[in-house]
């Protein structure tokens, strides 16, 4: 799909000639790793439950792709900020000279621990996805002609890493499939995350990644599918869940730190997803909304019991939900979050710079 972002239009009438001048992108490409909250397609070809290949997922996008949304994710609102004429292409797809503008590697139900999700099927963890990208880093470097040409041109790309959700929802939060929450407290498990988390961005680097936003876990706690199964009033958050995602986000807080301390030639930054969410929630009228805790499309109590079926009617007012099914915001919040990490409206949003001020440095 193409969006023609067009920043400068000249029209220039002597002869009847039209110019139409575009900007280049702010930065050369903008790689994705992350689950469903940004999977564009990756998950469509795989044996899994974990799929949104079908209507009335994608219903405001022109058509299912495998995007978890009615519309946009928060990737695609960044990548249009960022100048982009099309989407980001999911790796499935992806092919030829189109990786240089990047690629998306998300999978949903995906983890940072590798057994992550695997009640739902096939998956790329966060680990699969780094080693798809240093797959991509050979074909850069077979169209670029060498290893420093590739590394140069890598070296200006934003790379949004986006996990740790499902290590929660699919695992922690899951004593009947997995043996975590036993193991370890909220404290020790976000700790174990966070080591695993760190070997991954240091492959990175060490293929070639300089620009990372890391972006943090949102408000699990007050999603449909929590509100549904473990909100007594259906409104109130989960917190003992909500408590685990803060401990995690304080965590990757520190990570950002460390590696800025670490690597004078890189750039870390951190997108504090759930106090932006949690601003939403709190003043959900500024931002249009109406409906703060029920999916737009769902089954059962707050619409969150099982998510969004094939083909089933969504609601009508799909801009007045912030949820679009059990788990995913919709179009409309994804807008919100997804500008707000590209140009932080409040200096709580990102530390310590945001996705602009990244991508000129």
């Amino acid at each position: 799909m193409s969006m023609w972002v067009v920043f400068v239009i000249m029209l220039l009438c002597n002869n009847g000639v039209v110019l139409i001048i575009r900007a280049e992108p702010q930065v050369p490409c903008y790689f994705i790793f992350g689950d469903s909250l940004v999977d564009n397609g990756n998950n469509n070809q795989l044996n899994s439950l974990a799929r949104a290949d079908y209507l009335p997922y994608g219903i405001d996008f022109g058509g299912p792709t495998g995007r978890f949304s009615n519309g946009k994710t928060t990737v695609d609102v960044v990548a249009q900020l960022l100048g982009f004429d099309n989407y980001i292409p999911p790796y499935s797809t992806a092919s030829g000279r189109e990786i240089l503008q990047g690629v998306n590697y998300a999978s949903a139900a995906a983890g940072i621990r590798e057994e992550t999700g695997q009640q739902l099927g096939d998956r790329i963890s966060f680990g699969g996805q780094v080693r798809n990208y240093q797959r991509t880093v050979s074909q850069v470097v077979n169209i670029l002609g060498d290893e420093d040409s590739a590394a140069n041109y890598l070296s200006k790309c934003i790379y949004s890493i986006g996990l740790g959700s499902n290590d929660y929802l699919n695992n922690y939060f899951m004593p009947n499939y997995y043996s975590t929450s036993r193991q370890y407290n909220p404290e020790q498990y976000a700790n174990v995350l966070i080591q695993e988390y760190t070997q991954h961005l240091q492959d990175l680097y060490n293929y070639g990644a300089r620009k990372f936003v890391l972006t943090g876990i949102g408000q699990i706690g007050c999603s449909p599918n929590e509100l549904a199964q473990n909100s007594p009033d259906g409104r109130t958050c989960v917190e003992r869940i909500n408590s685990a995602n803060r401990i995690f986000n304080n965590r990757l807080v520190g990570l950002v730190d460390q590696f800025n301390n670490a690597n004078s030639d890189a750039m870390f930054t951190y997108i504090n997803a759930y106090g932006i969410f949690q601003d939403i929630t709190n003043n959900p009228a500024a931002y249009g909304f109406t409906v703060t805790n029920a999916g737009c499309c769902g089954v059962g109590r707050n619409n969150g019991q099982i998510t969004c079926l094939p083909y089933q009617t969504p609601c009508p007012n799909r801009n007045q939900y912030i949820f679009w099914d059990a788990f995913h915001p919709g179009d409309a919040a994804n807008v919100v979050i997804g500008s707000r990490s590209y140009s932080a409206e409040r200096s709580t949003d990102t530390y310590p710079v945001d996705i602009r001020r990244l991508a000129q440095l």
